[in-house]
């Protein structure tokens, strides 16, 4: 990885070698003879690394340092010196220094320092980002089958058990690595993610233990791979019934001794991570059919949560709208719109094939319908014509449970109304909050046939 570095020492000599190795490793390098100019050009400038030497006249690197960071910069600070000595040494770490070298440095060493700041830089980045992800994605619900949920991933979080995520696509599986990350003893540590459906086979390897560099064509420099990437922390596998076949086997040894082997690498590299696994698919099928490991899943399948779909759940949809609507605004700058009970009865009774990914789509959708303050049924049915398709009562009544229990209820709301209007349909239809139009196609999806409940009231 190029990274832009910037040198601050009094001597030219150590300036110009050590811009020379850096340049030489492919880096950019700036230099600067003194600390009160550096601060200048920080001002204005942005660099990926510091290499300051303590003993400078005037400002010396210690006072840069403190003021530095006294100023709000967070760019990561190797501190070098050729009087080096310990109390110089832990006063420059509490300052914040990432490193101190004393000199004469050789080559390799700066460019080692300089590949770990690179990574340590991009790993908090990544555990920033996920920290962030994670707020904005916190599990809302209210049904008792996620209540369920929530007690088994606070069993097993504090534990250095394995997970294995089951559900279909969309029912956040990956909500749940972040959140067993989140409230286990390793959330400190980053949470690295793999999707093994979104690799190509050939890049698999390399992707989870890294290469050197050299290690095949293209690969012109060390690539650190996703186990080291999340060391003391928690690498999320998705999708983890797609891994190719060769891939689960270099998998199970990596799971029996804690230890990696990048790609063209000779020494193994010990790693201190926990894997939690997901997947849509039925592994005992797979393991029948041969297409994956049986000792595999014996190692990865210790702890399983399944997740339910989310017409399994229909009493969340409510909740789950609320938020997705709430946290468009926001992002979009819209302004907030209420859901009728009757467009929020649509958006239960559908079935939901792809779960709340699809909701949460949905529920975009529906506020760049959106014409007004207040989202009725007939706005679900434009942004969502497939809740209203035909069979599709017939389907959700099949589930039995919840949809069944919803669409009864609105049957007999219908039926009272209409025998307290004496049958009058735009009272009626303007008693239950519905456009006339919008009666008949509620009646029609319902099943009753106007005339016969008529008839019927009046025998």
């Amino acid at each position: 990885m190029k990274a832009r570095l910037l040198i601050i020492d009094d001597d030219p000599n150590t300036l110009a070698s050590l811009a020379r190795a850096f340049r030489l490793a492919g880096h950019e390098a700036a230099v600067c003879d003194s600390a009160t100019r550096a601060l200048e050009m920080l001002r204005t400038e942005e660099f990926d690394l510091i290499f300051s030497d303590v003993v400078m006249p005037g400002k010396d690197g210690l006072a840069f340092l403190e003021e530095f960071k006294a100023l709000g910069m967070s760019t990561p600070v190797v501190m070098m010196s050729g009087q080096a000595h310990i109390a110089m040494a832990v006063r420059a770490t509490r300052l914040g220094a990432i490193d101190f070298l004393e000199k004469p440095i050789s080559s390799d060493k700066l460019l080692l320092t300089v590949e770990n700041a690179l990574r340590l830089k991009r790993l908090e980045e990544e555990n920033r980002q996920l920290r962030q992800k994670l707020g904005k994605h916190e599990m809302i619900f209210t049904s008792e089958p996620m209540k369920r949920i929530l007690a088994q991933i606070e069993r097993v979080a504090p534990t250095e058990t394995r997970v294995c995520i089951l559900g279909e696509s969309g029912t956040g599986k990956e909500l749940v690595a972040r959140t067993l990350h989140a409230r286990s003893q390793r959330k400190a540590g980053p949470l690295i993610t793999l999707n093994c459906a979104a690799v190509p086979v050939e890049l698999v390897e390399s992707e989870l233990f890294g290469h050197e560099k050299g290690a095949f064509t293209g690969a012109a420099s060390r690539h650190v791979g996703k186990f080291e990437q999340a060391q003391g922390g928690t690498l999320f596998l998705d999708e983890i019934g797609d891994m190719p076949a060769a891939m689960q086997a270099k998998l199970l040894r990596v799971l029996e001794e804690g230890e990696i082997e990048r790609v063209g690498g000779g020494a193994p590299v010990k790693v201190d991570v926990r894997v939690v696994v997901a997947t849509h698919r039925n592994l005992e099928n797979l393991v029948r059919e041969g297409k994956f490991r049986q000792d595999l899943y014996h190692r990865i399948f210790v702890f399983p949560v399944v997740l339910p779909p989310l017409r399994e759940r229909r009493e969340d949809v409510p909740l789950l709208v609320e938020h997705f609507s709430r946290q468009l605004a926001e992002q979009n700058g819209w302004k907030p719109v209420s859901f009728s009970p009757e467009a929020i009865r649509e958006l239960q009774l559908y079935n939901w094939p792809g779960n709340i990914r699809e909701l949460r789509n949905a529920v975009e959708r529906i506020l760049l319908f959106a014409t007004s303050d207040g989202i009725d049924a007939a706005a679900i049915h434009t942004a969502v014509p497939q809740a209203t398709s035909p069979g599709q009562a017939s389907s959700t009544s099949a589930t039995g449970g919840l949809a069944e229990r919803v669409e009864a209820y609105e049957r007999d709301q219908v039926l009272a109304e209409l025998k307290r209007q004496q049958f009058h349909i735009t009272n009626t239809a303007r008693a239950l909050g519905l456009e006339r139009s919008h009666f008949y196609k509620k009646c029609q999806q319902l099943g009753i046939d106007l005339e016969a409940a008529k008839k019927g009231s009046e025998n």
